[in-house]
């Protein structure tokens, strides 16, 4: 009845799991139970889980990453505690529990908060930026925003129910293998994986097709802010790779469970085609998770520089090369395999090469800032740390593209530091800039600048402390995965790491205090002109926060730089006090399709993890009937009166007449 899940499933002699368990639920009832007593279910329900306004599910994609954030960066205050006291002791951490944690934070931190919190900022912002109403495919989104809910859930069911994989972020085989994994570990990522990856794919399609077809009137390609770029270019790399990992993922699922022999050498397979596989869409997925981040620092730094952004069409230009390049380069992530001289060279120029279109984004940004008047807040000190701790990572990952380096570097430490150099340098600092930019255009109200200062500082410190260490004791020939060690002068910089993992901790524990002190002082921080940062692209010339439709009257773009002059004129027309011709406008119906679909989706995907056959027919007939009633639904969309919208426009417009009338233009 119940497949292979027993009561020895929960691990009752483990306390570490155990606690963290108790107390998340803990959590989760606590907040459940004020949700209730207070009444906010309907609200809740209504106005967030089943809305399809591509703005609260951006809002929840954000909300995921950062819970998650904090989930992914306890199993690092693990590992970085465990291998500072693991010198010729076992530590606290068993090492069947530290793989698993090791396994757990590379999963966790690439899937479920790096890819939330890019793809949550660019629902949110990318519309907005074309003066669109909503995305392509309004019920898609959250589907695709529900199915990467139940795969991060289904992460953290592990931690209570069976294990996680020990084998690492990525299950190379023959270690994933049923022969070497039996248990139900690597089954939880790879169902997680699968379907969170459906989830991905269709947020891929939707923002390449909202970019692509979906423009307010004279929104010409070339019109286009640089985030909406970097956004095409990230979701066509997401179309493009993604079904290669969900490929490569299911073919391990058919080797696990019905004896194929895709990855087996003794079979008949090849366990190298895994490594081909997993990578060629590896490589893209950094370039997935770096790409959005270029967009928001572009934004960043001509708001604050009180410019226009240096070299556009370059940019543009070095976007799309970047694109492209990143689907030649998998293979200097394996060029110990013994592929040739020839091959790895190939792949070693090119993966050189890719650094010459990011070095032309890197010194645009400089020349954006030179002579302007640069404004220090909070969303410019990460983008200035990320330009100075990217080059550094930037740097390193040439030198790793050198064949005979790479021989000697690779699976060290020194590989763990470089990635993060890139991931956390680039992709979690513009983040965290997109966070502190877009937060008073999601709110209406700014974040708390002094606690940001400050969360920033001890992140970027933390961050040096955390990983320059790593970089020594790689080049002293420590690999990575090591529950514990003998080598004594590797301890020094493994203490050294472990304060700066404390230091990083004390970064988060700022932003949730900016995060609480915000909320509490949210009317002193109130902006009314929908324009706080007096920035240049188009999200800035509406309300804060936005109206379900965006605009009352769709912008018309005039000229090449068409953001700024619609800003311009957008405050010129509130100095006069025109009003536009407002007409009714049709907009999508909510919908429960997501929040049901991942519902089942969750029951299915712990049932094929568990074999419990019956509830994964039930989950899948439960998922398709949700399918077939959305798809025969009659009515699916809605208007909104003429005098409706105008009556909301005068409103905003009221509100934010006289700050408008006060703020100077700056060219």
């Amino acid at each position: 009845m119940l497949g292979k899940l027993t009561w020895a499933a929960v691990p009752f002699d483990q306390p570490i799991p155990l606690i963290a368990a108790a107390m998340v639920g803990l959590v989760i009832f606590g907040v459940l139970v004020w949700v209730t007593v207070k009444g906010y279910l309907p609200y809740l329900w209504h106005e967030w889980i089943t809305s399809v306004d591509h703005k609260r599910i951006g809002i929840m994609y954000t909300l995921l990453a950062m819970v998650m954030l904090l989930r992914g960066f306890s199993d690092a205050i693990m590992m970085r505690s465990q291998q500072a006291m693991a010198y010729r002791s076992e530590g606290y951490l068993p090492p069947e529990h530290y793989d698993q944690i090791f396994s757990a934070h590379g999963t966790l931190m690439i899937f479920f908060v790096a890819m939330p919190f890019v793809i949550g900022l660019m629902n949110f912002v990318v519309p907005l930026q074309l003066g669109a109403r909503d995305v392509a495919f309004p019920t898609l989104n959250s589907v695709g925003f529900w199915l990467t809910a139940t795969g991060a859930l289904l992460v953290n069911i592990s931690l209570v129910v069976g294990e996680f994989a020990r084998t690492g972020w990525l299950p190379y085989p023959p270690l994933s293998e049923l022969t070497y994994s039996p248990g139900v570990g690597v089954d939880y990522y790879l169902w997680s994986l699968e379907i969170s990856g459906v989830g991905t794919l269709l947020s891929g399609v939707n923002l390449v097709t909202t970019v692509l077809k979906i423009h307010a009137p004279g929104m010409t390609y070339m019109r286009m802010p640089m985030f909406c770029w970097t956004t095409l270019a990230a979701n066509l790399l997401i179309v493009a790779a993604f079904p290669i990992l969900t490929a490569t993922l299911a073919m391990l699922l058919l080797d696990r469970n019905l004896g194929f022999h895709f990855f087996t050498n003794t079979g008949g397979g090849n366990v190298m085609m895994f490594m081909n596989l997993i990578w060629a869409w590896g490589h893209p997925e950094v370039y997935i998770l770096i790409l959005p981040a270029f967009g928001i620092f572009s934004e960043v730094i001509a708001t604050f520089s009180r410019k226009p952004l240096f070299g556009y069409r370059s940019m543009v230009m070095a976007t799309m090369v970047i694109c492209l390049l990143s689907f030649t380069v998998w293979l200097h992530h394996f060029f110990t395999m013994g592929a040739g001289a020839d091959v790895n060279a190939i792949f070693g120029i090119a993966s050189m090469i890719i650094a010459v279109p990011t070095g032309v984004k890197v010194f645009n940004w400089l020349f954006t800032m030179y002579g302007g008047r640069v404004v220090f807040t909070p969303p410019i000190l990460w983008s200035i740390g990320f330009m100075v701790t990217f080059v550094i990572g930037g740097m390193t990952g040439v030198l790793l593209a050198v064949p005979p380096a790479d021989f000697v570097l690779h699976n060290s430490l020194f590989l763990v530091a470089h990635f993060h150099n890139v991931i956390i340098g680039g992709v979690l600092f513009g983040a965290f800039a997109g966070y502190n930019y877009w937060f008073p255009k999601a709110f209406g109200f700014r974040l708390h600048e002094g606690l940001g200062k400050a969360a920033f500082w001890c992140w970027f410190i933390g961050f040096y402390l955390a990983f320059m260490p790593l970089y020594v004791v790689g080049l002293m020939g420590m690999t990575r995965r090591m529950q514990h060690y003998d080598v004594a002068a590797w301890r020094p910089w493994l203490l050294i790491a472990a304060l700066g993992a404390a230091v990083i901790l004390c970064g988060i524990i700022l932003q949730i205090a900016q995060l609480t002190v915000s909320i509490r002082h949210r009317e002193e921080l109130r902006d009314e002109t929908g324009d706080p940062w007096n920035g240049r692209s188009l999200e800035w010339a509406t309300a804060s926060p936005p109206p379900v439709f965006n605009f009352a009257v769709l912008p018309h773009i005039q000229g090449e730089d068409a953001y700024w002059d619609i800003k311009q004129r957008a405050i010129e027309q509130a100095r006069l006090g025109d009003e536009p011709a407002y007409t009714e406008i049709e907009m999508p119906k909510n919908s429960p399709t997501g929040f049901i679909c991942a519902f089942f989706a969750t029951f299915m995907g712990f049932a094929l993890i568990w074999h419990i056959w019956w509830l994964v027919a039930v989950g899948a007939l439960g998922a398709f009937t949700t399918f077939v009633v959305f798809a025969w639904r009659d009515e699916d969309e809605y208007i909104i009166p003429a005098d409706e919208v105008a009556k909301i426009d005068r409103a905003n417009r009221s509100a934010r007449r006289e700050a408008l009338v006060h703020l100077q233009p700056v060219q």
